[in-house]
């Protein structure tokens, strides 16, 4: 199961750092290139919110099924301890679907405003040409 964690990471890096490299500004040489990259990417990059939702599921279902512990002396000192850690590495899991699934959104919206505003600069070097 920790393959899929570190997939899912990965990928989240992957969306971050192209999310800064076509919003630091000064790089337009290369946001022209990484437009056309990350727009091909998008695609692929959507079986991350399936993944999500089935990791999403695995988290839950591991918390429906997990032991409890509710009395005091109803676990050893050790138990309790794994079921601390249990719930820990679920809360970051969780954190990590949330950023994966945020990053993919704001990626893909940041994406289709760039090339929007390509579009609208485009069209004003064009009428300026034609009033010149």
């Amino acid at each position: 199961m920790a393959l899929e964690w570190v997939v899912l990471g990965y990928a989240a890096g992957a969306e971050a750092v192209m999310l800064l490299l076509l919003t630091l500004p000064g790089l337009d040489a290369l946001r022209r290139g990484m437009i056309s990259v990350v727009r091909s990417a998008l695609k692929p990059m959507m079986s991350v919110v399936p993944f999500c939702l089935f990791l999403l599921m695995d988290i839950y279902w591991k918390y429906e099924t997990r032991p409890t512990c509710d009395d005091e002396h109803a676990c050893t000192p050790s138990e309790h301890l794994r079921h601390q850690k249990s719930i820990m590495k679920s809360q970051r899991n969780a954190l990590l679907i949330a950023a994966a699934l945020l990053l993919y959104w704001i990626l893909f919206h940041v994406t289709s405003l760039v090339v929007r505003l390509d579009q609208l600069q485009q069209r004003v070097d064009k009428l300026k040409k034609r009033d010149d």
